[in-house]
């Protein structure tokens, strides 16, 4: 037989009803590569990428190895040629990559032992799908497994390596093979991965690596636990917050959807931590999106994924949040700031528990745990016409309340004491305290941007202090000396026409500049955009865009 001519049912035997499979006469077993994508993912964080990738180059290699060993008596070959050449077309019989030869005008040069294209491999989907974009490629047991096969045919040790990767936001991957002694110096770390005293290597490295991380996480919890007041490392003094620590615990232990409305920065993406943390979704990841940061062109294929040319710069499949985090928990923060098209789209989600990709036709499945936050009314704009009352009822059912730091004043001092200890520990900075003068001045100050400015305020001043104790002259200029200010507008006017004073005069002294703008207000660009667009819409000036 030649190897052009070689089919699945060629070496692949099975009952219909179920049993023992085998290929090429050795049993094998029927494996969903998203399980495999999460063995992967959990190799990685517990071993690191380095860990892992020689766990997975070992595995590969000796896969490759012994499909060789089994195909070279399995299959009656024309001659043995077509049996040392027939690793690709395995590599896709056994369901892992398509391989593509390379052409001549595109071929490496100087000429390797062996080279392809592989436009879809289900290693670099996975990974893909469970970390997001790699610095570096990926498909670490699909190239080991090409070692392992050329060398076990030829005799002689052959290492192969990618030269691009989809895993890194390549087009397609490339694999070369070149007998071991002729890579250069280069390349040669890389062939550690293929010894097998690299995985003790990586085992002590990460025992030295846990060693310290344990220490510094002891020194760490015994800090917060003398800080803080609940286990989860929150400050919980007051009663708002003890009521909304004790409410999220509650609804973690069901897959109750959940909408946390709070002021900007008041600490929702915390809860939603903690609910995740709570749940029995804790293993899984938590996956979190600010739908005002995102463009609105751009937002169905964050949420949903896309498929390969869908749109210009669609250059691979990529898989949405939703799937991402799948067996998890995905926040959607400031889900008021969505466009009513994409209500629309996120509602139908929400109702068939299934996404499709942008581009595509058929839907999958979702399994995830979905929490939204804003820091608006939504029944407010429900009335105005700018969000969807069905995906509001969808959204509340279980609604959260998170307080403002002004709500709270007894958890200031503690938070800022605790904001203050992970900034100088993460700068590693010898430990401050604040005086007394200072835990005055930050009780008396109204915190608009809540607990973000307060720890960002901590930071600064155990960046810039110079004494052990924290003195006023060591806090932010506003908050030793708060400016007073009002918005623009007249007496009686609406909340909507207060907006709208606001946005606008903020674009003129801007000059027009809509990225300062939107900074100086506090909200996102595609936020600002939309609000400008609507005031052109109703016949108000706006300023030209600088």
């Amino acid at each position: 037989m030649r190897t052009q001519q070689l089919t699945l049912s060629d070496v692949l035997e099975f009952e219909p009803t179920g049993g023992v499979l085998t290929f090429a006469g050795e049993r094998v077993v029927l494996m969903d590569a998203v399980a495999l994508g999460l063995l992967r993912q959990q190799l990685i964080t517990t071993f690191g990428a380095a860990g892992a990738r020689a766990i997975l180059t070992r595995f590969g290699y000796s896969h490759g190895w012994r499909v060789a060993e089994a195909m070279k008596t399995a299959i009656p070959w024309d001659e043995e040629r077509e049996w040392r050449i027939a690793g690709g077309r395995l590599h896709r019989l056994l369901g892992m990559v398509t391989f593509e030869p390379v052409s001549e005008k595109e071929a490496t040069v100087p000429t390797p032992f062996a080279e392809a294209v592989w436009p879809d491999s289900y290693e670099a989907e996975q990974h893909l799908l469970h970390h997001g974009k790699s610095d570096e490629c990926v498909c670490w047991s699909l190239t080991a497994f090409a070692s392992g096969y050329l060398s076990f045919v030829n005799g002689r040790t052959i290492y192969c390596l990618e030269t691009s990767c989809r895993g890194k936001g390549d087009p397609v991957c490339r694999m070369v093979g070149r007998y071991k002694e002729d890579w250069d110096e280069a390349t040669r770390p890389f062939f550690a991965f293929y010894e097998s005293d690299c995985l003790n290597e990586a085992m002590k490295s990460l025992q030295t690596s846990l060693k310290r991380v344990d220490k510094r996480l002891l020194e760490r919890r015994r800090e917060l636990e003398r800080l803080a007041d609940d286990e989860s490392g929150l400050v919980t003094r007051s009663d708002a917050m003890k009521l909304l620590v004790s409410q999220a615990r509650r609804v973690a232990a069901v897959d109750a959807t959940v909408l946390l409305n709070g002021e900007s920065g008041s600490g929702k993406e915390r809860i939603a931590r903690l609910i995740h943390e709570s749940s029995r979704r804790q293993g899984g990841p938590f996956v979190a999106i600010n739908c005002a940061a995102v463009p609105e062109s751009l937002i169905e294929s964050e949420l949903f994924g896309h498929a390969r040319g869908s749109f210009t710069g669609a250059v691979s499949d990529r898989a949405g949040l939703f799937e991402s985090a799948r067996g998890g928990t995905l926040l959607l923060d400031e889900v008021g700031e969505l466009p009513l098209s994409m209500q629309a789209k996120l509602l139908r989600v929400l109702q068939e528990r299934e996404v499709r990709r942008v581009g595509e036709n058929k839907t999958r499945a979702i399994d995830v745990r979905l929490v939204a936050a804003t820091h608006r009314d939504l029944q407010a704009e429900v009335k105005a016409g700018r969000f969807r009352e069905d995906l509001l009822f969808r959204l509340r059912v279980v609604a959260l309340k998170v307080p403002s730091l002004r709500e709270r004043p007894e958890d200031v001092v503690p938070l800022a004491r605790v904001a203050l200890m992970e900034a100088t520990s993460r700068s590693k900075l010898p430990p401050k305290e604040l005086s007394p003068q200072v835990s005055r001045k930050l009780l008396e100050y109204p915190w608009p941007g809540n607990v973000r400015e307060l720890f960002n305020a901590m930071e600064r001043a155990a960046v810039l202090a110079d004494r052990r104790t924290l003195q006023l002259d060591d806090l932010p200029e506003e908050i030793v000396r708060p400016v007073v200010t009002t918005l623009p507008g007249q007496p009686g006017q609406t909340l909507e026409e207060l907006e709208r004073s606001a946005i606008l005069s903020t674009l003129a002294a801007e000059r027009g500049n809509r990225a300062r703008t939107a900074e100086r207000l506090g909200i996102g660009q595609a936020t600002l955009f939309r609000k400008l667009k609507q005031y052109q819409t109703a016949g108000h000036d706006v300023v030209p865009a600088a």
